[in-house]
């Protein structure tokens, strides 16, 4: 019991090492559900939204809560559009950039950390001034630049900058490098190995968590990336789920099924919440650089 009462005394410690009071973690936990809530909510209102009938999502006040469960808006959703081919060109563009986005970013990043060259600091910071770039002013130059290469109506486009890094990316990925102690890169120099082998062999697993919360950040943008396709990808069978959406849109003028883009909605949002409950664990350990005592 006293054990008990040590580890929550400890727990309800504040900076200047006062006991809080009891109620003070249970009001934090309380504004927390509350603000979950608040999130959780768009994403029920399409889940349910899914499932109902035309005439029942016309209801007003709008039911909270299906009347009729119709599953097969699902199957309907990807029969009014080319789902697979949309789903396809998808998860390579995604693959590819988040690929790309995890190499490049860690090879740069070990430089600016790991590796003493002359003016390192002064290049971090314009790479980190990159980030105050609006994407407007680079909207048009890029897009010549690329038709100029002949690839519109590739994935080339949306692919091949990642290899060119992140000013985020790599100022998460250097922040989280600086943990690593110098004694251990300096002794591998001293044993003979390479920069290649270090970066590989020895920081590259160090980075995981870090690694893993820049893959999901590239994924999740890659995947729901509509600028990117509608300004490069024109022909169908090039096209993205997040164009495919506005298929419903523009195919039924002022009468649009919400039903079924609710349904097409929750599909394509699918993957992006499995894929952050399969990893949250290594991303929250990423952001919060805990990786390194």
């Amino acid at each position: 019991m006293n054990d008990g009462i040590k580890k929550s005394s400890k727990y309800n410690k504040r900076a200047d090492g006062s006991v809080a009071p009891w109620y003070s973690a249970w009001t934090a936990r309380i504004i927390l559900f509350v603000v979950l809530l608040l999130f959780l909510l768009p994403i029920y209102w399409m889940v349910v939204s899914a499932v109902k009938s035309p005439e029942e999502l016309a209801q007003y006040p709008p039911s909270l809560w299906p009347k009729v469960w119709h599953w097969e808006n699902f199957g309907n959703a990807t029969k009014m559009m080319p789902f697979l081919t949309y789903f396809r060109n998808t998860v390579i563009i995604t693959a590819l950039s988040t690929l790309f986005n995890v190499l490049a970013n860690f090879i740069i990043a070990y430089g600016f950390s790991c590796i003493e060259w002359p003016w390192r600091n002064k290049i971090f910071f314009v790479v980190i001034a990159t980030l105050f770039i609006p994407m407007p002013v680079t909207l048009i130059p890029m897009f010549d630049f690329w038709a100029g290469l002949h690839t519109i109506n590739t994935f080339i486009p949306l692919v091949v900058p990642a290899l060119f890094g992140s000013g985020f990316n790599i100022f998460l990925l250097r922040q989280f490098m600086s943990q690593i102690p110098k004694d251990l890169l300096d002794a591998g120099r001293v044993d003979g190995a390479s920069e290649w082998k270090l970066a590989w062999s020895v920081v590259f697993p160090m980075t995981g968590p870090a690694l893993t919360a820049i893959a999901i950040f590239s994924a999740v943008g890659a995947w729901n990336d509509f600028m990117g396709p509608l300004i490069y990808l024109h022909d169908e069978k090039v096209q993205t789920l997040a164009i495919g959406l506005q298929f419903f849109k523009s195919t039924g003028g002022t009468d649009v099924n919400y039903g079924l883009l609710m349904a097409a909605s929750v599909l394509v949002l699918l993957p992006l919440v499995l894929l952050f409950f399969v990893f949250q664990r290594y991303f929250i350990s990423g952001i919060t650089m805990g990786a390194f005592k």
